[in-house]
């Protein structure tokens, strides 16, 4: 199998984990939590049913249909950005993270018209799995673009 086609499965894998992990959590947790209730977990931490409209903290919680689309449009971009190098070593960790989270939350989205948010921090907004699995799957790809930088400035011959 080629590497290429490898990291596509890799990532499509990844992303079906996160995406089934994402959307089980989130109903246990809409079954057994009631909106507005709060449950005690450790160090401050809650469990709650919380349904967000917008996205990242609420902004453009009226704008649904925008926020599919925008979504949809994004899942485009990361796949497009993947095609290019799909054997990269990693990348699929990062991009499996980001459309598995992504497809999530969309679901949520289509189905309920809100995200289920459910993880409470104090002093942070609620969120959920698919939220994580962003913010890290950014981070992989951020961090891999970065060192593949370093690594081709590092194969240039010095003049």
């Amino acid at each position: 199998m080629s590497p290429g086609r490898r990291g596509w499965l890799r990532a499509i894998g990844l992303g079906a984990i996160v995406l089934a992990l994402d959307q089980v959590t989130k109903q246990i947790a809409a079954a057994r939590i009631a909106a507005g209730e709060h449950v005690d977990l450790v160090l401050g931490f809650h469990l709650a049913d919380v349904r967000n409209k917008g996205v990242a903290f609420g902004l453009f919680g009226e704008g649904e249909g925008l926020l599919i689309l925008i979504t949809a449009a994004a899942l485009v971009a990361v796949l497009t950005f993947f095609a290019r190098d799909p054997a990269r070593p990693g990348l699929w960790v990062g991009v499996g993270l980001l459309i598995g989270g992504a497809i999530g939350n969309l679901a949520d989205r289509i189905r309920d018209g809100s995200v289920i948010d459910f993880i409470d921090p104090p002093h942070y907004p609620t969120f959920n799995l698919a939220d994580v699995a962003i913010v890290v799957g950014i981070a992989v790809v951020v961090l891999i673009q970065l060192g593949t930088g370093e690594d081709q400035a590092a194969q240039r011959p010095e003049t």
